[in-house]
Formats: structure tokens, C-alpha cells, sequence
């Protein structure tokens, strides 16, 4: 796992390029402190830089890469898992490697197949390939986006890096807080492709970025090699419950030995969900031998699913670290730190508490680990989902059936009111056209937008016009994936081409695991593995009150009965209305970064109405609107910590 950071440009590389290359690399040191290189190419406009964190070829393995003939020149962010195969063809084939790293099949691979081997590349990854004979760089991002990479053109000139603060290095590009950004982010959606900054996008998942060089210009071209697809419901083909069963255990199974395979140990997350522990479970058996676990544990009853860990961990005679996190722990400087890292807002100390586990995990001499993420985008995991599929995907049944479903889901769901479920039913006009009704997942951010609007300053205000953030979020999905499919498969299509990217393995996924040099590895995130699952029938991923019953079926021999049989339970942290200690140190927070002199200074909120609003949540007694002002308060306050270290330096 690395860091990459670069510059492409029409006109011969300056020195102003060349001194930018050091504070770019350095703003993203964390990704790989091994070592850092970096490769010019002046005739060519070329800078291409790479940070190393060493997972697997300890002595040959650093980059850029090089092709023999010297046309091609590679680096790369991520791992590919099926390399050793086509190394083995490509050295049959006559090619000689200078590595034993599995970066380096790109190489052969783009020689023999051109663009086409994007197909033949598994894994996560985000890299960049310079094709000198056709004065060309290719930027490209894995399927669901695990790797991060971020871009900036203008004047004839890329700068890219694999996090936004490396672009910001460079010296040609602004410093300036998109004001779209500031809208979604306080509503708690992203816009696929958008980051935090005015003019730096990133790389969307499953795309390819190219830049060819001509005498004139820059000619920019993007296109997609992958998307979650769904079948269309005509087109669905019959399915058994057991093939279903068997081609999920096959396909989970192969996903999570070929993660296993590191130079380094490789460890687990372990929550007490499904997901995390079916990995540990098949993980153990895999390696036949104890597995290094690692789980955060809360000071509040009510999120805390340590016991349920505890008692996996047992089962499976894991060496298991536990993690026990309090207030003091969630807030103050591991709070700024994680949106430092983060570069976006978080709703809830979730993200905080993933950065200080992954902390643990390199204190303790692992680099990677396997993880759970993505379990319920490709099985219908989450309670939105469900909500989705008993309203509008059970048309079959008697609505007297239906009915009760839902209201067994809105009962054991009352914990997350306001954050994850909308008390009640809205719809959009833009998400009704493209899937026939609003996807339950954005609904209590359309209630949230409402309480945010009047924060927002008069710049910002004027700077978004009359834009309507759920339509700029329904303009970039591909309606050609939406229609004609099971409203099940919409509601995992769209939170998957938007949540799961954006947040989930952002602030819950690479960025504050790299934040500690950790290489997270999401099994479920295989392609193969989504390609089985797309096909599974919504029946079998919500069987009548029970969601990912697939996924259970298939790996039920090593789940503890009490989580085969428990519904799902959202992982968060204890908000801070829940105690007196988090109440106290956020308030510390608030203080220094949201006081009316650091307001006016960002310029993104109105302070008179933050200090009302601040006022109405510290009186508020609602356990749901509570929970929702929850969300605003962090997602306000990270946006201002986001001024202070990225704008205001």
C-alpha cells in the first residue's frame, strides 16, 4: 500500500513542477513511510512520485515501475491479488521483471491488452501509467473506489495525488472550500466524483481518466470499464437457494485466502456484526491457525457489540486486541486528526474510532488487515434497504403482510431515528423519476437539509444559487443501471455509487487506516464476489424479516447462534448527547473551532444562526431530533476544522 502524487503538463516540465513534488509527497507521507521516490521526465512534462508503505517484495519492490523498453512507466497505490498468474504468462510469454511486486504486472498486462486490462486486474488499487509513444497518462481507480485518487486540469496541466492535500500542495492549485460541498457534506450526501475543494475531483470508481499530450493541448478523455450491475428484472435467471448459498461461501472464500497472502502478518477487524465475523471465522479456517483480531469496544451499553466479538473471537481461539474507547479517546486531537485525514466531514466518531484502532494495529506490528465493508452493499444489510424492499419490492404480498414487516423494522430500529432512518416518508421528484420512489437511505438527509439551510452564510448561499443537492446527486448516477430493476437492487445500486465511496471507506475505510500506515483489505469488495451477488434474487438478501439471509446461509458453520439469528445493528459511536464527558469535550471543540470570530474567517456559515442553532440543540430532549442535531454539530464542526487546516495555513 502506497501513496502516488504527480504531475502531467502540455508545456516542458519547469522547476516550479519539480519543487512541487517533495511537499506533495510529504502531505501524504503517512500512506507509505518507507520510502519515497519520484520520477521527471522534462521533455515529456512528466512527474510522476510515489510514496511506499511494504507489504509484499521487501528488496526490489520500489516505484515508479519500468517497462524494459522504457515507454512505460507505472505507480501505483493498492494491491493486486491474482498477480502471481499473470506473471507466470507474461514470463512465458518473454517478458523479464525487475520486481517481485504484484504492481508490476500492470505492465505486461497494458502491453498485451491495451485498455482492455482494466479486465484482468483484481484487487483494490488507484495508479497512473505514462505511455511514452503515445505521450499518454492513464489514471485509473478501482471498482468500488477503495483506493482514493484526486485530480486537478487547468492551463494545460494535471496535478493529481492520492489524497486531495497532496493536490493542494501544489502550488497552481486553489485553496477554496466548495461551497456544493459544504451543502451535502452538512446534509450528510456525496456527489459521486466531487471532493471537499473547488477544482479537485476525484476519480470515480470503475473509470479511467486519460490525458494525452498534443502540441496544442491537453486532451482529456473518461470512461467507465466497470459498474455495479444489476440485471434487469425481465432478465433475471432462475436461481435455487442452494446454488445461491454455495456460489456466495465459494466466492467469499476464495476472496478472503487471496487477501491472506502478504509478506507481512495479516490480521482482522472484529466487530460484532456478521460481516467481520464471518471473515475472522473463514479467515481461521483458511490459515488453520490463530488469527490476530482486532475490535473497538464503546462506554455506552447501547453501541457497544464487544461482548458479541468477544465471544467469536473465543470460538475461533483468536489472539484478540480490544480496544476501549472513551470521550477523552473520541474528541480533542484525534477528533482534528481524523478529519485532517479524512478531508471531508464524518457524522458520527465512528471515523475517530477507526483511526485510533488502526493505530492499535500498527502498534502492534500489522500493516494490513482483512475487513468487513461492503457486506451490505452487496447483501442488503442495512435497515434502509429493507425499508425499501417491504414498500416497494414486496408488491406481491397482502399489504396486511407488508405492513407488519415494516413496523417489526421501525421497532428495532428506534436507536438510529434521525441518523439512518427517516421518521417519515419523503420523496424527491428527480430520485421518483429515475427508480419510481425515493431510496429510504436519503431520506433523513432531505429532513436534515432543512435544518441546515439557514447556517449556511450569504456567500455561500449566493454561490449555490437554486441548486438542489438531490438533484446534482441523481444527475451523475447512470440511469441505464437504475431502470427496469428490482427496487431492491436500486436502493443498493444508488447508496452504493455514493455513500460507500464517499464515506464509508473514506472515514470508515482507507483514509484513517492509512492515516497509520494500515492497509485495509475489504473482502467483500471483490468483483467476482459482486458479480455472484448482483445475480442473487432480492428474495434470498432479504428473506422475510430477515436481511443478507444469503450471506447467513453461506457462512452460518462458523457464526455464535446469537449473530446468525440477530438483526442487523448499525456500528456507531455513542453520540455525544448520550453522555455528560462527550457533551463536555466536544463543547471543547466547538469553542475553539466554531466561535464567531472563526466563522466569520471561514466564511461558509452565518454565525448568528450557528449560535441559535447551538442553542436549540444543547435544549433539545428528543432522542431523534437529538440525533439528528448530532449530526449537524459534527459535520459543522469538521467542516470548520477542514478551514483551519487545509485554507487557512
Amino acid at each position: 500500500m502506497c501513496g502516488i502524487a504527480g504531475v502531467f503538463t502540455r508545456q516542458r516540465l519547469d522547476s516550479r513542477h519539480e519543487r512541487a513534488i517533495g511537499p506533495m509527497l510529504e502531505q501524504i507521507r503517512h500512506r507509505g513511510p518507507d520510502s519515497q521516490k519520484h520520477y521527471a521526465d522534462a521533455e515529456n512534462g512528466l512527474l510522476m512520485g510515489h510514496t511506499r508503505l511494504i507489504i509484499n517484495d521487501f528488496a526490489t519492490g520500489e516505484q515508479p515501475l519500468f517497462e524494459e523498453q522504457g515507454d512505460l512507466v507505472l505507480t501505483v497505490n493498492g494491491e493486486f491479488y491474482d498477480f502471481k498468474k499473470h506473471r507466470s504468462r507474461a514470463m512465458a510469454e518473454g517478458h523479464r521483471f525487475a520486481t517481485k511486486s504484484d504492481s508490476e504486472v500492470v505492465l505486461p498486462l497494458y502491453r498485451k491488452h491495451g485498455l482492455a486490462f482494466t479486465e484482468h486486474l483484481r484487487g483494490e488499487f488507484a495508479f497512473t501509467l505514462f505511455d511514452r509513444k503515445k505521450q499518454e497518462l492513464i489514471l485509473v481507480r478501482d471498482r468500488f473506489g477503495i483506493r482514493p485518487l484526486f485530480f486537478h486540469l487547468s492551463n494545460d496541466t494535471l496535478v493529481y495525488g492520492s489524497e486531495a492535500k497532496a493536490v493542494l500542495a501544489h502550488p497552481d492549485v486553489p485553496r477554496q472550500i466548495d461551497p456544493k460541498a459544504v451543502m451535502h457534506q452538512m446534509m450528510q450526501t456525496t456527489v459521486p466524483g466531487m471532493s471537499s475543494f473547488v477544482g479537485i475531483r476525484a476519480l470515480e470508481p470503475g473509470r479511467m481518466l486519460r490525458v494525452r499530450r498534443t502540441a496544442d493541448r491537453l486532451e482529456v478523455s473518461e470512461h467507465s470499464y466497470w459498474d455495479y450491475e444489476f440485471p434487469e428484472m425481465e432478465a433475471r435467471e432462475p436461481m435455487s437457494e442452494e446454488a445461491a448459498i454455495e456460489q456466495v461461501r465459494e466466492k467469499l472464500i476464495e476472496s478472503i485466502v487471496l487477501r491472506l497472502e502478504a509478506d507481512v502478518p495479516v490480521g482482522c477487524y472484529l466487530s460484532g456484526g456478521i460481516d467481520s465475523c464471518c471473515i475472522l471465522g473463514l479467515a481461521s479456517g483458511a490459515m488453520q491457525s490463530p488469527v490476530k483480531a482486532f475490535t473497538i469496544s464503546f462506554d455506552h451499553d447501547s453501541y457497544d457489540e464487544s461482548a458479541i466479538a468477544v465471544e467469536m473471537a473465543q470460538s475461533m481461539q483468536a489472539d484478540h486486541e480490544m480496544i476501549r474507547l472513551q470521550a477523552d479517546d473520541l474528541y480533542g486531537d484525534n477528533y482534528v486528526n481524523t478529519v485532517f485525514h479524512a478531508e471531508r466531514s464524518f457524522y458520527n466518531t465512528l471515523g475517530v474510532a477507526k483511526n485510533l484502532m488502526s493505530r492499535r494495529v500498527w502498534q502492534c506490528d500489522y500493516r494490513t488487515v482483512i475487513t468487513g465493508e461492503g457486506a451490505d452493499e452487496l447483501f442488503a444489510g442495512y435497515p434502509a434497504l429493507k425499508r425499501d424492499h417491504f414498500l416497494h419490492g414486496l408488491k406481491h404480498l397482502p399489504e396486511k403482510e407488508r405492513q407488519l414487516l415494516h413496523a417489526q423494522l421501525e421497532k428495532s430500529n428506534q436507536l438510529f431515528k434521525g441518523a439512518i432512518l427517516a421518521e417519515d416518508q419523503l420523496s424527491h421528484p428527480a430520485f421518483d423519476d429515475i427508480c419510481g420512489f425515493t431510496p429510504s437511505w436519503i431520506q433523513p438527509w432531505m429532513a436534515t437539509l432543512e435544518l441546515i439551510k439557514p447556517l449556511l452564510s450569504a456567500d455561500v448561499k449566493a454561490a449555490l444559487g437554486s441548486y438542489d443537492p438531490i438533484e446534482g446527486i441523481v444527475e451523475k448516477l447512470d440511469a441505464g443501471m437504475i431502470r427496469g430493476r428490482h427496487p431492491l437492487d436500486m436502493a443498493q445500486y444508488t447508496w452504493s455509487k455514493t455513500q460507500l465511496e464517499g464515506q464509508i471507506l473514506n472515514w470508515g475505510g482507507d483514509r484513517v487506516d492509512m492515516a497509520n500506515s494500515m492497509e485495509s483489505r475489504p473482502a467483500f469488495l471483490d468483483h467476482h464476489l459482486a458479480q455472484v451477488a448482483t445475480r442473487i434474487p432480492p428474495e434470498y438478501r432479504i428473506k422475510g424479516n430477515t436481511e443478507k439471509w444469503v450471506l447467513r446461509e453461506a457462512v452460518k458453520g462458523v457464526l455464535p447462534e446469537v449473530l446468525y439469528k440477530r438483526e442487523k445493528f448499525a456500528f456507531m459511536a455513542p453520540p455525544a448527547h448520550t453522555d455528560p464527558s462527550k457533551k463536555r469535550r466536544l463543547q471543547e471543540l466547538l469553542d475553539t473551532y466554531v466561535n464567531e470570530s472563526r466563522i466569520r474567517t471561514a466564511g461558509l456559515f452565518d454565525p448568528v444562526a450557528v449560535k441559535h442553532f447551538l442553542e436549540a440543540y444543547h435544549a433539545d430532549q428528543d432522542p431523534v431530533s437529538l440525533t439528528r442535531k448530532d449530526t449537524v454539530v459534527n459535520h459543522l464542526l469538521c467542516l470548520q476544522i477542514m478551514d483551519s487546516l487545509f485554507i487557512q495555513r
